[in-house]
């Protein structure tokens, strides 16, 4: 990829898309993309940055592609009817996936470090650049989040870093197979549960992925994962519970926005305390993760789990919106079962009653995983929480919407917990304001909609 091109990016302001259009353009390529959300007036500041970095942008019409000389990037989801793939096929530019030019530019690393797993991808490829850079190592990361180590006013949408290093650090998505691309030296997998495909295709996708990489980073704690553990050639285990990991915890002391622990290296008997600023029992496996993926890619031990102290988390990822009148607000990624799940037990780690406003991040994945969600929001809500439904997002496209937010909330209240499927979010956040008492949280997750985070401001000033 030493020549110079000229990229257009279907879906610019996507989290897959961005960071990649930063990464390309601070490799010198000429960038310019669209995206539904500018179309519709939505999320202006995140254009505003890309515009300012150099970024061209147009309405998803086809006007910006103009020359057979573009390559079309676009993901999986964008359909062959929008007029930049047509206006592409037309010019006979060539078409990339967005997974397919991540890969390429992951390939082509010394060092490329993937991280992989149903939950926690994200945190954790902040953690190993963090613990990377910390280290002098200059690391070029793609992540799916803003990583708030990283942002400043020149970068307020930090989801990419550009380095002159050996180390090329990326969050690899399963959901639509195309982690199959990826060819890395260390290969992270956090956990393995149904998210989007089948638990026979993720454990054939996550194996092929392990057998791949010289290193594999592997947690113990989880059996799907440890059930792959033959596909490695090499593994590194990590584990919360005392035992025969090579990366354990020790003393993890929760509190309500972080959590302390002793981390200990048992190949050389070596600990060192790590006390976090982000909460959560599974943000310390997390934290075990990318110390064993910094000290594969040669970062000592004791550097790599002192860097972590000092790590600042990813937005949107159990983020502290604020406190008024009593009532603490939240906003969370939270969006498949094993997400929630995790965000829910740390809440109930401290008192105070739950007002959980959760939208779907599509209708596909509550068809697929309805009777999971479901399970998930009767275990771990309280008898005293609340979870409130707008309908799942959708910004149009065609789609079997069969089974909505509805029927959730049907089949929580049937579990006995208090679950109400309204209309619109605006609806829920009227709810929300009337419900709220001192002494409440409420929780506002979902994917795939950069407002939610809008939304959960707009709730702190109403209370």
């Amino acid at each position: 990829m030493g020549e110079k091109r000229q990229y257009f990016l279907c879906g610019v302001g996507g989290s897959g898309m961005l960071p990649l259009a930063m990464i390309l353009r601070a490799r010198g390529h000429a960038v310019s993309g669209s995206d539904r959300a500018l179309d519709q007036g939505r999320t202006a500041p995140k254009f505003e940055f890309l515009k300012a970095r150099g970024v061209g942008l147009f309405p998803q019409d086809g006007s910006g592609l103009v020359s057979r000389d573009q390559i079309l990037v676009a993901s999986a989801a964008i359909e062959e009817t929008v007029p930049d793939i047509q206006a592409a096929i037309r010019l006979g530019a060539r078409r990339l996936g967005r997974a397919e030019l991540l890969a390429e530019l992951f390939n082509a690393a010394a060092t490329p470090i993937g991280v992989a797993g149903t939950s926690g991808k994200s945190t954790t490829t902040a953690m190993i650049a963090w613990c990377l850079h910390e280290a002098g190592r200059r690391p070029t990361v793609m992540n799916g989040a803003v990583m708030k180590n990283f942002v400043s006013d020149d970068a307020p949408f930090a989801s990419a870093l550009v380095g002159d290093g050996d180390a090329f650090v990326s969050e690899l998505d399963e959901s639509d197979g195309t982690i199959a691309l990826y060819q890395p030296k260390i290969a992270v997998l956090n956990n393995v549960s149904l998210d989007h495909k089948s638990m026979e295709e993720l454990r054939a996708l996550f194996g092929d992925f392990l057998a791949k990489a010289d290193t594999a980073i592997l947690n113990l704690d989880d059996d799907e994962t440890m059930r792959l553990a033959h596909r490695a050639r090499s593994i590194l285990t990590y584990s919360i519970d005392p035992g025969a990991a090579d990366f354990n915890a020790l003393n993890i002391a929760p509190q309500p926005f972080g959590v302390s622990f002793m981390a200990v290296d048992r190949r050389g008997g070596e600990q060192i305390a790590v006390s976090l600023k982000i909460p959560g029992r599974h943000n310390v496996s997390n934290a075990l993760a990318a110390i064993a993926a910094a000290t594969a890619a040669g970062v000592p031990f004791v550097d790599a789990a002192r860097a972590l102290s000092s790590f600042a988390g990813v937005k949107r990822r159990f983020e502290f919106v604020g406190e008024s009148n009593g009532v603490t607000v939240i906003d969370d990624f939270g969006h498949n079962p094993d997400k929630i799940a995790a965000t829910l037990k740390t809440l109930h780690d401290f008192p105070g009653r739950l007002l959980v406003l959760f939208q779907p991040h599509g209708f596909g994945p509550l068809k697929k995983m309805k009777a999971e969600f479901i399970g998930c929001f009767a275990t771990h809500l309280a008898p005293g929480d609340v979870l409130l439904m707008p309908e799942p997002v959708y910004f149009g496209g065609t789609v079997d919407r069969s089974v909505g937010s509805r029927d959730i909330a049907i089949g929580v209240t049937l579990r006995h917990r208090r679950a109400e499927a309204l209309a619109t979010r605006e609806a829920c956040g009227a709810r929300l304001v009337d419900l709220a008492k001192p002494g409440d949280r409420i929780v506002v997750m979902g994917a795939r909609d950069d407002t939610l985070s809008t939304f959960a401001a707009e709730l702190l000033t109403r209370l």
